[in-house]
């Protein structure tokens, strides 16, 4: 798992959405969409529930708190 994989998921839920998302990190988003999406299928799983305007599945919930934690300790 990459650390920038982890960012974008991060982005994602703090934007609300894959195109909001984009524009910060400054990418596409058909290539945010396409990372998250091979993110998903690497982990199994879904993150995001796409018919709920990218709400976050309970996957999605627990790896975000991870995620966070794991971003705190790379940048320290």
């Amino acid at each position: 798992m990459e650390i920038r994989l982890l960012k974008y998921f991060l982005a994602i839920v703090e934007e609300g959405s894959i195109s909001k998302a984009a524009t910060v990190l400054h990418i596409t988003q058909p290539t945010l969409s396409r990372q998250i999406k091979n993110f998903e299928e690497s982990l199994n799983t879904l993150l995001f529930d796409r018919d709920n305007h990218m709400a976050l599945t309970a996957a999605g919930w627990l790896l975000k708190d991870r995620a966070i934690e794991i971003i705190d300790l790379v940048d320290k």
